[in-house]
């Protein structure tokens, strides 16, 4: 990123997350007089973060929720830009209580929407899944909406400056929920449960991740959907690089569940480019307007979809171990 963001606010929601605190570090190690507006709603979890980063005055702790309008115009008042992460994404708990991942994954980002346009922020990064990409279970389906809420806020924000875009990838390196802590604690018990050999995901890291919402922050111009070029990594090569030799028991897909996730599908190829390091996915409704920003990228070739066990670009063991040791 070359934009500079000293003297700039940064609103970001679910911001004691994993995802939040990378993001956090590195604007702090990179702008010397920026403001983050860390939201959220743990104030233990913001306590914690205070003390991680030691109590640095460019954070501000907002205690709040996505799902409180009021609240969260409130602390967008001022904000140049919103970085938006707070999500429920556990896939049980959403499947279990559905209202709730309703109000805080779908509801919560048409707050995000209105909380940006009424307070003149000038740019909003959304974060989405792959799980949004013809989901099978209802976290899938709330992220899914929440990119169409996004995307579609630039209409309602056509008469102001603000302009909203969604970043899309795959599962984070030891990430919370991710199945890397899963295996460590499971390479203590000598035992190592596998859903299929067979199974494949797209991998980023948390650092890759900070920089994906850098570069859509600054290159959007509303309504794209970035999507990182990623690599895959069969599950099965993760276990053995985590945990080599110790017995794999193979317990089947559990509900909800993928055996290959996508990020990109031959229908979304169809209005998507080749933009270097990512791919866009450009508005398929554009009423705000077709700027000409991507004019220059190359389109996708006819029947391109890009899913994870037919990426070009893998992780072997080797490879895997390094990342998560």
């Amino acid at each position: 990123m070359t934009s500079d963001l000293n003297g700039r606010t940064v609103l970001l929601t679910g911001g004691t997350g994993s995802f939040g605190t990378a993001f956090a570090g590195r604007l702090l190690e990179r702008f010397e007089s920026v403001t983050i507006r860390v939201f959220s709603r743990d104030e233990l979890k913001q306590s914690e973060m205070s003390e991680r980063f030691n109590g640095d005055d460019r954070l501000r702790f907002f205690l709040g929720d996505v799902r409180s309008p009021e609240r969260l115009s409130r602390a967008a008042k001022g904000a140049d830009f919103i970085i938006h992460a707070a999500a429920m994404k556990q896939v049980p708990a959403c499947e279990y209580n559905p209202f709730e991942a309703i109000q805080t994954n779908i509801n919560g980002s048409q707050n995000i929407v209105d909380a940006a346009i009424d307070n003149g922020v000038a740019k909003v990064v959304a974060l989405s899944t792959d799980k949004a990409v013809n989901p099978v279970n209802l976290y899938g389906a709330t992220k899914l909406c929440e990119e169409k809420l996004i995307i579609q806020g630039n209409a309602y924000a056509a008469q102001s400056r603000t302009k909203l875009c969604c970043v899309r990838y795959g599962n984070v390196v030891g990430s919370r929920g991710s199945v890397v802590p899963v295996f460590k604690r499971q390479v203590r018990s000598g035992r190592l449960t596998i859903t299929d050999p067979r199974m494949t995901r797209f991998w980023i890291t948390l650092d890759e991740a900070v920089e994906l919402v850098l570069f859509a922050l600054e290159n959007t111009v509303g309504g794209e959907v970035f999507v990182p070029k990623i690599p895959s990594m069969r599950v099965v090569d993760l276990a053995e690089a985590m945990a080599p030799g110790i017995p794999q028991e193979v317990v089947g897909i559990r509900p909800g569940e993928k055996l290959h996730e996508s990020l990109l599908t031959q229908d979304e190829a169809r209005h998507s480019v080749d933009a270097g390091s990512v791919y866009v996915v450009l508005p398929e409704h554009p009423w705000w307007g077709t700027p000409d920003r991507w004019v220059g990228a190359s389109p996708l070739p006819e029947g391109f979809a890009y899913v994870s066990d037919t990426n070009a670009t893998w992780l072997g063991a080797e490879e895997l171990a390094a990342l998560v040791t």
